[in-house]
């Protein structure tokens, strides 16, 4: 789901690309364990999906059989006198991979519960109630906000800032925080598909050679207004009235001394994690670490000023969500034995021109997406390498992207807010709306295909 989250699977998949090309991995689908991996994925979802309905956290099922289908896989390798260091090898390429998504979102996290600690998502909250404005237009604040800076940031991190803010606004009103939730994370995924640093799966599409730069800001038009029409229809079940607040009675909450010092590390350290992986080529996660180090420095110098009860960085690191990231941890190995069995390369078999084809196939991608999670999915179409020009790679792309936004967590978006919002925003509190983001879907598809496809305007010279 790691839909994830700017670095969220680049590995998972690409990982195996680079093993197999020395050694061919076996095809186990029609075997017990292939079935066996399959069974045990989809009864794990569904108490993903029912976490609200059991009263069980979405991270056991998640993490339980994420390590159970590896651990079957490696049993029946060994009774079958299979390559076992192909196991190794593909387990310990995994568990990499899957690490440097795991730090990557562990050093978001710490960002975000720093300026939360230090009065930044108080004093955003007292700024924008304290100008008057009604809990729909606080919706549509946050929306536009997180679609802009998706691009920038990541869908991920730009999902927790902008949750945060929406709980700290209201802490009760679910016919306020459950739209305001789910455009929150339509406008993240939708604002990261249209530049290479926005998601990662338009990232994997970039450094493919899949498309330039310029490329992929022509989808502009098709994520925004596909963003808009949900958001529109979700503001209507938006109450439109002022929260209770009296400016002339509440306190004006003041930011901690270094607070604006710690924005601006969060910024530089997002910069360094695209310069890590654009120019030095290292992990996205190295750049995110050493922004981590920049701050726990910081950290100190403030503690040497102010003593340590002005900001401690372990008291924010011991706020962070960690059933999210063992959830990340536990669906990205999952997904890893899904491919590592065979199944995901099954997928591109739909683009034979005889099957489906490269468009309805990439349109399927999108619910696919959804319910498995947009990278594995996207890093498998990379492997297979369908013979498709620049209008179905970007349209790839773009549902791939968005089409995670038409389940709770079908993105590393998505489960993000999940457990900043956790029993408001769940699964069955999204589907209550889901048709309002489907709706959405098709107007992007409707906006790629007159763009693309009559229009032909999707490439500079």
């Amino acid at each position: 789901m790691l839909k994830v989250i700017m670095t969220l699977l680049l590995g998972s998949l690409s990982l195996f690309a680079s093993s197999a090309s020395t050694t061919e991995i076996p095809d186990l689908t029609m075997t017990w364990v292939g079935f066996a991996t399959l069974l045990i994925f989809v009864v794990g979802y569904y108490f993903v999906a029912a976490e609200e309905k059991y009263a069980i956290d979405k991270a056991k099922p998640a993490l339980f059989i994420g390590t159970f289908m590896f651990m079957l896989v490696a049993l029946y390798y060994s009774l079958n006198g299979l390559d076992m260091d192909l196991v190794h090898t593909q387990a310990q390429h995994l568990i990499l991979e899957i690490a440097e998504i795991f730090f990557f979102l562990f050093v978001a996290m710490t960002y975000i519960e720093s300026l939360l600690h230090m009065g930044v998502f108080d004093t955003l909250k007292y700024n924008l109630i304290s100008k008057g404005y009604t809990y729909r237009k606080l919706f549509w604040v946050t929306g536009i906000l997180a679609f802009f800076i998706s691009p920038i940031a990541d869908n991920l991190t730009t999902a927790l800032i902008l949750s945060t803010v929406l709980i700290t606004i209201e802490k009760t009103r679910k016919d306020f925080l459950v739209p305001g939730a789910i455009n929150i994370v339509v406008a993240a995924n939708a604002g990261g598909a249209w530049s290479p640093f926005g998601d990662i799966t338009t990232l994997m599409a970039w450094t493919a050679g899949k498309g330039e730069f310029t490329d992929f800001l022509f989808l502009f038009p098709a994520s925004f207004l596909g963003f808009f029409v949900t958001a529109f229809l979700l503001s209507r079940f938006v109450p439109n009235i002022v929260p209770e607040f009296d400016a002339s009675k509440e306190k004006a909450p003041k930011m901690a001394e270094g607070a604006k010092v710690v924005m601006f590390l969060g910024v530089f350290t997002i910069a360094c994690a695209v310069l890590a992986h654009q120019v030095l080529h290292l992990p996205a996660m190295w750049g995110m670490m050493f922004g981590l180090a920049l701050l726990k420095v910081y950290s100190y110098k403030l503690k040497l000023k102010y003593g340590i009860d002005h900001f401690n960085i372990f008291h924010s690191m011991s706020k962070i969500e960690n059933n999210t990231l063992l959830f990340f941890f536990g669906i990205l190995a999952a997904v890893g034995a899904l491919y590592f069995v065979g199944w995901l390369g099954l997928a591109a078999v739909v683009y034979n021109p005889d099957v489906l084809g490269p468009t309805w196939s990439n349109i399927g991608v999108g619910f696919l997406s959804a319910l498995i999670d947009n990278v594995p999915v996207m890093s498998a179409i990379l492997k297979a390498n369908p013979d498709m020009g620049l209008d179905q790679w970007m349209l790839v792309t773009m549902t791939a992207g968005i089409g995670g936004s038409l389940i709770s967590f079908g993105s590393a978006a998505g489960v993000g807010v999940m457990g900043k919002l956790p029993g408001i925003y769940t699964f069955s509190s999204h589907m209550k709306y889901a048709w309002t983001v489907l709706v959405g879907y098709f107007v992007s598809l409707a906006v790629w295909y007159i763009q693309y496809e009559i229009l032909g305007f999707y490439h500079i010279g």
